[in-house]
């Protein structure tokens, strides 16, 4: 028996709100250990700061990292998710910038 579109409608908003929940986590976790590294002293291009961290996680994923060191466009790396999986902006305090 098919489900009728309401239901449907309700269950893909509570796996939105589960999934911004856990980016939310994600992030927060990944800001904390970046300020504790020392991230938030340095001044660095969003765009070149989230190119290392693509780079990093290639880097533990197996895969190999760029080793070009230049400048990478904004464009690089984006996606429609959310901007809360961004984790270069996540401040410690649990309130993500967009």
């Amino acid at each position: 028996m098919k489900k009728p579109s309401s239901k449907i409608r309700d269950e893909i908003a509570k796996l939105q709100e589960q999934l911004k929940a856990a980016e939310t986590r994600e992030a927060e976790r990944i800001g904390r250990i970046a300020l504790k590294a020392g991230l938030g002293d340095i001044e660095i291009d969003e765009a070149e700061l989230q190119g290392a961290f693509e780079d990093l996680a290639k880097r533990f994923r197996g895969g190999k990292a760029a080793t070009t060191g230049g400048k990478r466009g904004a464009d690089v790396g984006e996606s429609s998710a959310p901007s809360t999986q961004n984790p270069s902006v996540a401040p410690a305090g649990g309130t993500a910038e967009a």
